[in-house]
């Protein structure tokens, strides 16, 4: 099946595709520990999540706008362990990752379900394929799960409370047959709790509860160049690029959580916007440097942010690391 039109228009990096994205609060009793984001190519404005555990085998659609659910996918035949990424690949399809870990390490291996987005929203019951994943340097834990929009290969970031996490990479196609070997390619200095590719491919973001980290993706391999502004939530868990590419949507656990744009500019903007940007940054009354007409960079702006926060943030961690900790025992 040829790629949606809309998912076309993505990958080449057309910021027109979609209006700017606001906040929106998901309504969905249902959704209690939203632990992933993917916007949705096929439907602009719609984004792609899921329960971190203890729910079944759900994938659930949200309008952007309302907040409301507007399509169940139930995945046949699967018994999920601990999902805890999701994204959506040049081919159409949506990847789901049940690659957490609990117990820093203890599952010698994981999964990743596949499917086609549904072309029409609507409840269904989809036969994913399944693929098995094992990492080359022992198991991990992990709730990072990206797909390149240009080369389709899958990526994994590894979590670990030090922030010593790496980037993994998968074969260049996955294989529903045999062990698909994710192998180490880049550190990341990140608590990962989710990442994700902008539409056209240039930048990776990686989140944590409270921060995250930005970068360039060169050569299958990412080169830092700053930190996004992160919005204040109770359980900071998923990011995705809204299909702007100019706005990063966050995303929390809790019910009712709340998802929250953020925009980026400088260095942070993926290639194929950042020449719109600064045109519109000239027009507004702002140098192309980045910095308002008084001097001051947005990015700053948002980071200052995260830092007079860091007190509330250490309280909070502690209290969300034990919540983790003991949810499974």
């Amino acid at each position: 099946m040829p790629v949606p039109a809309v998912a076309r228009a993505v990958a080449d990096g057309a910021g027109a595709v979609a209006e700017a994205p606001k906040s929106f609060t998901i309504t969905d009793p249902r959704i209690r520990e939203s632990s992933g984001l993917a916007a949705s190519r096929a439907h602009p404005g719609v984004y792609w999540t899921h329960n971190d555990s203890d729910d079944g085998p759900y994938v659930y659609a949200v309008d952007g706008r309302t907040g409301r659910t507007v399509a169940t996918v139930t995945l046949a035949g699967i018994e999920p362990r601990d999902v805890e990424g999701i994204s959506i690949g040049p081919d159409g399809n949506i990847y789901v990752g049940d690659i957490g870990d609990n117990y820093g390490g203890r599952w010698q291996q994981v999964w990743i379900y596949r499917f086609r987005e549904p072309e029409k929203l609507a409840d269904t019951t989809v036969t994913p394929v399944r693929h098995t994943v094992r990492y080359d340097d022992g198991p991990r834990d992990a709730e990072s799960l990206m797909v390149h929009p240009r080369t389709g290969r899958v990526y994994i970031v590894s979590k670990k409370q030090s922030g010593k996490g790496a980037l993994y990479a998968g074969p260049e196609k996955l294989s529903a047959s045999g062990v698909n070997t994710f192998r180490r390619v880049a550190d990341i200095d990140v608590w990962a709790t989710d990442g994700a590719f902008s539409p056209d491919g240039t930048r990776l973001v990686v989140r944590s509860y409270f921060d995250a980290r930005e970068y360039r993706w060169r050569d299958g391999r990412p080169e830092e160049v700053g930190r996004p502004g992160v919005p204040f939530q109770r359980q900071g868990e998923s990011v995705t690029f809204a299909l702007d590419g100019r706005t990063l949507m966050y995303g929390s656990e809790g019910r009712r959580s709340s998802v929250q744009p953020v925009g980026l500019d400088g260095d942070l903007l993926p290639d194929s916007v950042a020449k719109a940007a600064d045109d519109a940054k000239n027009g507004g009354g702002a140098s192309s440097d980045g910095k308002s007409g008084d001097g001051t960079d947005d990015g700053d702006r948002n980071r200052n942010l995260a830092v007079g926060a860091g007190t509330f943030a250490v309280a909070t961690l502690l209290v969300v690391a034990l919540r983790r900790l003991f949810r499974k025992r």
